[in-house]
């Protein structure tokens, strides 16, 4: 377990070190290509920022892979998909794709991922229940990764969300493999991608020298979804539902948005400024405790799949059941679902950025 210890230390600094030295040469060439996000109407900053942090979390990827994985057609597939999905992330940075183009680029890499790289979830097995997916496994995997992409896409609103919430992702599953034994390729992509988020954080946690934009947001939804597929070889509770539960604040945050723009007749791709963490921020948090109470929820997330996975399923459901219920108090009390009085949450909205400009 020594060996392991150090091998897991020396993967995370070695990321680490390298993305957060690496950050301000990023944030330079962002400035110079124009990759800069402009302060509008539904942003909460208040001034221009590079958003390539993405390509730095990429370059850490590569190292941490060079340094220490091992080639393999999985491997060269995510590679692959990976390269594609900063291409399409950084060019939206640049020029703001269309939202169909961005579909296609996330489309693309998940078929790779599935067809070339052949991660597939073709069973579930939970609660007594089996799902054979049979011919629906290629659409259900492509569905499922291009769903994670998607999650970690939308939820990225303020400064450090989306890499905090990715890193607690990544330390969780680590530890679970850890003690369980498993080190394989799961295991290497969750440590070097933890050390890499939290070098990204060091510039990104608020106040924000730069953003992860859709490169970086996109991937790291990307990488999640393949770590959480290395799983599915034998699908059972752990394997499916535990990655899914530790990512609860940006699957419900997602659910909340697609039901909330079809309810207002809305396209689901349209954004708007009704997410989790706005409802906190219209209840005049600031930024920064809005995220820590995010990070929060989700380590109590992360916490019960640990519990249930290594010590006492039944202390797990008790917390499940508990956070679900603060779930479901949060849907009642606030607006993210529907926005009983729009004009009243713009103006919260309007004060709370005069008070940051302050």
């Amino acid at each position: 377990m020594e060996e392991v210890i150090v091998r897991i230390v020396l993967i995370v600094v070695t990321t680490f070190c390298f993305v957060a030295i690496i950050m301000p040469l990023i944030k330079k060439l962002a400035l110079h290509i124009g990759a800069v996000d402009m302060p509008r109407t539904r942003h909460i900053h208040t001034k221009p920022m590079p958003k390539m942090g993405g390509i730095g979390i990429f370059l850490g990827f590569l190292l941490g892979y060079m340094l220490f994985s091992e080639p393999s057609i999985q491997m060269n597939s995510v590679l692959i998909g990976g390269f594609i999905i900063i291409l399409v992330g950084l060019m939206d940075d640049m020029t703001e794709l269309k939202p169909i183009v961005k579909f296609l680029g996330q489309l693309a890499s998940a078929c790779i991922i599935v067809f070339y790289g052949h991660f597939l979830l073709d069973n579930v097995s939970a609660f007594g229940i089996n799902l054979h997916f049979g011919i629906l496994t290629y659409p259900v995997t492509i569905f499922f990764i291009v769903g994670c992409i998607n999650c970690i896409n939308l939820i990225d609103g303020l400064d450090g969300l989306s890499g905090g919430i990715s890193s607690i992702y990544f330390l969780t599953v680590g530890i679970i493999a850890t003690i369980q034994g498993h080190f394989g390729l799961d295991f290497v992509l969750s440590f070097v991608m933890l050390g890499s988020t939290l070098g990204f954080l060091v510039h990104n946690f608020h106040p924000a020298s730069i953003f992860a934009g859709d490169s970086g947001s996109m991937f790291m939804g990307f990488i999640i979804s393949i770590i959480a597929l290395l799983g599915f070889k034998n699908v059972t509770m752990t394997s499916l539902i535990i990655p899914l539960l530790i990512l609860a604040i940006p699957i419900l945050d997602t659910l909340f948005a697609i039901i909330r723009r079809l309810l207002k007749g809305e396209s689901p791709s349209k954004a708007d400024r009704f997410h989790i963490h706005h409802q906190f921020l219209n209840r005049n948090f600031s930024q920064t405790t809005t995220v820590l109470i995010i990070y929060l929820i989700d380590i109590l997330f992360a916490f019960a799949s640990i519990l249930y996975v290594l010590r006492d399923r039944t202390i797990g459901y008790i917390v499940y059941g508990i956070l679900t219920l603060i779930v479901l108090i949060f849907i009642i009390k606030t607006n993210v679902i529907i926005d009983v009085d729009n004009n009243i949450i713009i103006d919260k909205i309007k004060k709370n950025n005069k008070k940051i400009k302050k």
